[in-house]
């Protein structure tokens, strides 16, 4: 996992991706520190369950208003931090929270309410029953950095209208988008012990881990999800796991070439390719396949790159220059093992260390790297096949199952491969999650769901209460 810059033992600077500068040198929390915050949330969490549902969502509403008010300051500090163009950012990160905020708004009460259980058996069929949700107590979350703000954010307002407390650790290349939503949360109304960030790297997660915590959700790296959960099962906490993917996109014989090849461009360089939903590999019926790889070429090569504070920008700089390293590994085994690269894959040293070029490459197979590990790059991999079975079977061929998508022009053609895909999101026509729907991956891709119903009762104990007819 690529880490921040070291300063000094205990201590971390937050860079900006696309010129190299220091944004601020932060300290980090020791264990004790990551205890104490688990402490003051566990004292803080009763008297906030008990202001009640309603003030809970009132607390949301309010959050939601100054979100909304200062949505392009957010915007400009998660570019800073995080490198994503502006327009992106707010997009994909301020309108989803907005959205978030807005789900929960309209669908807490009647999601959190009790309700009654039908008896059928002849022991109980005379009693009442209820289902009574109630909040585990202090929820810690460990987000990512890819989107430093949604996905904390979203997270965390469904655990406090919940009922619990949370303690968040931001990913240390991003600890500043972390403390401005504690900002945005404590001047809405959140009790300052009730929501805590702390500071830090891996082993201020470990530690956070370790800390009598009820529940834990990280998103991260499959080798640190491994990790948390063998650590997790030591004392049986629960966790949800969203561990990335390799996310599949299937493009048919009766597809749109134009719409599917805008379709497989936006998804695979969305946050220069840093995303978990990001179109990691493009398995193109033949008859389709030379026509779609150079459309795809042709759009990737009018894709504007540079910083995102920039009006024109369209894909901004990777996060680290580690994580270059990663891409350029991945693009230089396919085109040893002859791939063609069709657009960029080359660095762009003249913007600086973290930008590579968004790239198409043709002629992949799964014996390539690209095809098989996770790639979280700017890279469009593109596969000939020859029917649909070979499209689903070679899009299942992987350890990963967060999400996918298929192009046709039969809506029943298309949902005949998505019940076949082993992934947790299926789109046809689509690419883009809901707030509404759970979000969730199997296999490798993890465990448990966030967004929508099941997200919110993800954050919630389910006691069954049986009463005298």
């Amino acid at each position: 996992m690529a880490t921040g810059l070291e300063v000094g033992a205990g201590r971390i600077a937050s860079l900006n991706p696309a010129t190299g500068e220091v944004l601020r040198e932060l300290e980090c929390a020791s264990e004790a520190e990551v205890f104490q915050a688990v402490d003051r949330a566990r004292a803080a969490q009763p008297a906030w369950a008990e202001r009640g549902l309603r003030h809970r969502i009132s607390q949301v509403r309010e959050f939601q208003a100054r979100l909304y008010a200062k949505k392009s300051e957010v915007a400009a500090a998660i570019t800073r931090e995080a490198g994503k163009p502006l327009a992106e950012a707010l997009v994909t990160e301020v309108l989803v929270v907005l959205d978030a905020a807005r789900f929960l708004i309209d669908n807490a009460w009647s999601l959190l309410r009790d309700e009654p259980v039908p008896h059928g058996n002849l022991v109980t069929k005379l009693k009442r029953g209820w289902l009574v949700r109630e909040p585990h107590g202090v929820i810690g979350i460990i987000s990512p950095w890819n989107y430093p703000f949604s996905i904390p954010a979203t997270e965390t307002l469904a655990a406090l209208v919940a009922g619990n407390a949370v303690v968040l650790k931001p990913s240390e290349l991003t600890p500043l988008v972390g403390l401005e939503l504690a900002s945005l949360l404590h001047s809405a109304g959140v009790p300052e012990d009730a929501f805590q960030v702390v500071i830090g790297e891996g082993p201020a997660g470990a530690a956070l881990l370790r800390s009598p915590i009820d529940k834990l959700v990280f998103t991260g790296s499959v080798t640190t999800g491994k990790r948390i959960a063998a650590g997790a099962a030591e004392r049986l906490l629960p966790v949800v796991l969203e561990l990335g993917g390799k996310d599949p996109m299937l493009v048919l014989d009766d597809a749109d070439i134009d719409v599917a090849s805008s379709a497989a461009v936006w998804g695979a360089f969305v946050n220069a390719g840093q995303a978990c939903l990001s179109v990691e590999r493009c398995y193109v019926h033949r008859r389709l396949y030379e026509s779609f790889a150079s459309a795809c070429a042709e759009k990737t090569k009018r894709l504007r790159v540079g910083n995102g504070l920039a009006s024109n920008t369209d894909v901004g700089p990777m996060i680290r220059e580690r994580q270059v390293r990663i891409v350029e590994a991945h693009v230089e085994d396919a085109r040893s093992r002859g791939a063609r690269v069709l657009a960029g894959g080359t660095r762009l040293p003249e913007l600086g260390a973290n930008f590579y070029a968004p790239s198409v490459l043709a002629d992949v197979t799964h014996e390539m790297r690209i095809m098989r590990e996770e790639t979280f790059g700017p890279v469009l991999p593109v596969m000939a096949v020859e029917n649909d079975d070979q499209a689903i079977a070679l899009a299942n061929d992987s350890e990963y199952g967060l999400a996918g998508s298929v192009w046709t022009d039969d809506p029943e053609r298309g949902l005949t491969i998505a019940r076949r895909a082993r992934v947790g999101t299926f789109g046809v026509n689509l690419y883009v999650p809901d707030i509404g729907a759970p979000w969730g991956g199997r296999k490798a891709s993890g465990m448990g769901s966030v967004y929508g119903p099941e997200g919110l009762h993800t954050y919630l104990a389910t006691k069954c209460v049986f009463l005298p007819g």
